[in-house]
């Protein structure tokens, strides 16, 4: 008989689920219950790590069978650097980045890699679930509230106009920036003239940002938003990955790669670093929170009277965070993937013609309690535009009100990997709690 060991994470997850179908099966026949926990049990095994790289000073564990090789050289090139705790993780979804692989969770010692926590700095996910049923929405409705939504969430560049910015929504973020901005005056060079922060709030920005309206495997509508932390964000990130290359340069420090340039503790920019990365990720959640609302208004317009219900997510899936992983104090930069510690709720993406998935953490030690955060690209936004038409995207978003034009070819399912595999590669890091399917699909 085969022994797998279990840390006490996964046996914590273990006794809830235990403990929740246990409820359900109250008065079940007979012996149900033992069935069920025996079955728990003997689904206990080692994490579904696809692959291990050990070219390198540490290995890296990778989620899936398929890597292309620029990603699995930039995964090697990580590997190398002598402050990575561990090993690197690689989740189902990981493709090529800059410098990281997107879908890579990297745990340092005393150092962060701005171009791995990248220039999205907060970029994340928010879901809500409505009182509303499918009942509730027919072709006519669904369009008015796409209209609406377009009319009252800026999208790509856009921002919003004087009048309709939240004074109270800002506020608590001045004196952060202002102190910021007193010592490093070249992210405000970076921002560029057109951009501004306070304006951007509740702003949705381009790419592979969307808003959806969907419904959930028993009919209930859900509203869903994928942004970050717009211009301010990647201000910040284009400057501070600006002077960790400086830095590499004066340092005489050789690296794989020019994008790994990093920032030690006790640096002369490390602690601004994290002053400032800090801002930009709770910028991003808060621009989440007020495109929420703006959203929720515009279904108000068009939808019979809803609540929110208690079953709503707000997670970044590209940040740095200080934990505690594999006996050690370290800074965990998850560049594309989400936190899934034992209990967490988060949200994996598909396309904008696929399902998606709220899930629920369970604490897998070797992924760093982490896991895939959408379907990721197969191919790039170029190759794509190449490879598919007009027709191609009206056939694969069939059912789904949205853009339909060569403006978001880039973004056509058929560019993305197939979630339902990226879902099955990571069966234990994540349990599903609930499957969604769009019916209003809003992109940046």
């Amino acid at each position: 008989m085969a022994v797998f060991m279990v840390d006490q994470c996964t046996k914590v997850c273990i006794q809830a689920r235990t403990a929740r179908r246990s409820a359900e099966l109250d008065g079940a026949p007979g012996g149900t219950k033992i069935v069920f926990v025996r079955f728990l049990w003997a689904t206990i095994r080692i994490m579904p790590v696809k692959q291990v790289l050990t070219e390198s000073r540490v290995p890296v564990k990778v989620y899936t069978d398929e890597i292309e090789g620029s990603a699995r050289q930039q995964l090697l090139n990580i590997a190398t650097l002598p402050f990575v705790h561990h090993h690197v993780a690689a989740m189902a979804d990981v493709h090529t980045g800059i410098g990281a692989t997107v879908g890579s969770v990297i745990a340092t010692h005393r150092a962060i890699i701005p171009a791995a926590v990248g220039v999205d700095i907060g970029c994340g996910m928010m879901a809500a679930r409505l009182s509303l049923t499918a009942d509730a929405l027919d072709e006519k409705r669904l369009q008015l509230v796409f209209n609406q939504i377009g009319r009252d969430v800026p999208v790509g560049r856009g921002q919003h106009r004087e009048e309709r910015t939240s004074g109270e929504a800002v506020r608590p973020f001045e004196p952060l920036l202002r102190g910021i901005l007193e010592k490093h005056p070249g992210v405000r060079k970076a921002c560029g003239k057109s951009t501004n922060w306070v304006l951007q709030m509740g702003t949705l920005g381009g790419g592979n940002h969307f808003i959806e309206i969907c419904l959930d495997e028993d009919g209930r509508v859900w509203v869903m938003l994928h942004s970050g932390s717009r211009g301010i964000g990647n201000a910040i990130g284009t400057y501070f990955i600006d002077l960790a290359r400086r830095d590499m340069e004066r340092w005489f420090i050789q690296l794989p790669d020019r994008d790994l340039a990093y920032l030690p503790e006790g640096s002369e920019h490390f602690e601004d670093y994290i002053e400032a990365v800090g801002f930009a990720q709770a910028y991003a959640a808060w621009n989440r929170q007020a495109m929420m609302k703006l959203i929720l208004a515009a279904l108000e317009r068009h939808l019979p009277p809803f609540a929110i219900t208690s079953e709503a997510v707000n997670c970044h899936h590209n940040y740095v965070e200080r934990e505690h992983h594999f006996g050690a104090d370290v800074w965990v930069t998850r560049k594309g993937a989400i936190r899934a510690r034992c209990g967490d709720l988060g949200i994996i993406p598909g396309s904008m013609g696929a399902k998606s998935y709220i899930v629920r953490g369970k604490g897998a030690a070797d992924s760093f309690q982490s896991c895939a955060h959408g379907a990721g690209r197969r191919m790039s936004r170029s190759a794509a535009m190449k490879s598919f038409t007009r027709e191609d995207l009206a056939r694969q978003t069939e059912g789904v009100v949205c853009r339909k034009d060569e403006g978001v070819i880039d973004e056509i399912p058929g560019a993305y990997k197939n979630i339902d595999t990226v879902m099955e590669n990571q069966r234990d890091l994540v349990e599903v709690v609930h499957t969604l399917k769009q019916v209003v699909c809003v992109k940046g």
